[in-house]
C-alpha cells in the first residue's frame, strides 16, 4: 500500500472533529469562567478587599481547583466535555504539573517528582519566557 492510499483510508475512518461545537462550548465555558472570576473578584472587593489581591485569590482559587481535580481524577473528564474554555493558561498549567506529579510519584521525591515536575509544563515556561524577551526586544528597538 503506498503513501496516497493509506492517507485515504485514514482519512475515511477517522472521526470527524466537530470544530464549531467545540468553539461554541469553549467560548461558552471560557466566558463562565470569566464571569465567575469577575463575580468573586467584585464581591472580594466590595468585602474590602483590592481588586489586585482578589484577583490573585481568585487565581490562586483556580490553581487549587484544577490540581484538586487532577488529583481526585477527574479533570481530564471535564476537558473532555467543555474543550478548551477549562485550560485557560492557569489551569492548564497547573493541570500539567499536578498529572506529572501523579504519573512520577512512584519513582521517589527526586528522581521521580523531582526530575519530572515540569516535563509537560517546562515547554510552556520556555516558549512564554522567550516569547517575552523578544517582544520586549522588539518594544525596546520600537519605543526606545
Amino acid at each position: 500500500m503506498n503513501d496516497i492510499n493509506y492517507k485515504k483510508i485514514v482519512k475515511k475512518y477517522a472521526p470527524k472533529e466537530k470544530k464549531l461545537k467545540h468553539a461554541i462550548s469553549a467560548f461558552l465555558v471560557g466566558g463562565a469562567l470569566g464571569l465567575f472570576s469577575n463575580i468573586i473578584t467584585t464581591f472580594l472587593n466590595k468585602m474590602g478587599m483590592s481588586i489586585k489581591d482578589a484577583t490573585v485569590v481568585v487565581l490562586i482559587l483556580y490553581i487549587f481547583l484544577a490540581t484538586l481535580f487532577t488529583s481526585l481524577g477527574f479533570f481530564d473528564d471535564l476537558v473532555s466535555k467543555c474543550f478548551c474554555g477549562l485550560i485557560i493558561p492557569i489551569t492548564g498549567f497547573a493541570h500539567s504539573i499536578c498529572s506529572s506529579i501523579l504519573d512520577y510519584k512512584k519513582d521517589g521525591l527526586v528522581t521521580g517528582i523531582g526530575s519530572n515536575a515540569f516535563k509537560l509544563a517546562g515547554s510552556v515556561i520556555l516558549y512564554g519566557v522567550v516569547a517575552a524577551f523578544i517582544l520586549c526586544l522588539i518594544k525596546v528597538i520600537l519605543y526606545g
